[in-house]
């Protein structure tokens, strides 16, 4: 099935291995840095649910010391962080209610 919207998507190709011509050995994997082993949804899933449960604490940790000791946090460092970790969280409940919404679909389709 082709998508018109699609046709005019020009990717960029950084990469040799980008090209689509050459089969990932594990030469060329090694040397353009791919991973060979694979690597589940569930643990890319998960590495994303760790790494904003790490900015969420980072934040927690940057507003307690401000209130212990307001002279060695930056209050730009700390609004920053918070504007990441806000940011984060947006994005993953927006990813969180796609997935729903497209589960909710296919199961209402059959």
């Amino acid at each position: 099935m082709k998508i018109p919207e699609l046709q005019n998507i020009q990717l960029n190709k950084t990469n040799e291995l980008h090209y689509g011509q050459t089969r990932i050995t594990t030469e060329n994997a090694a040397s353009s840095g791919v991973e060979k082993t694979r690597r589940s949804f569930d643990d890319y899933l998960i590495q994303a649910f760790e790494k904003l449960n790490d900015q969420q604490v980072n934040v927690a940790n940057l507003q307690q010391q401000v209130i212990t000791d307001p002279d060695s946090v930056d209050l730009h460092d700390v609004t920053i962080a918070m504007s990441k970790a806000r940011m984060s969280l947006n994005l993953a409940q927006t990813v969180i209610d796609r997935l729903v919404q497209g589960w909710s679909e296919i199961t209402t389709t059959r």
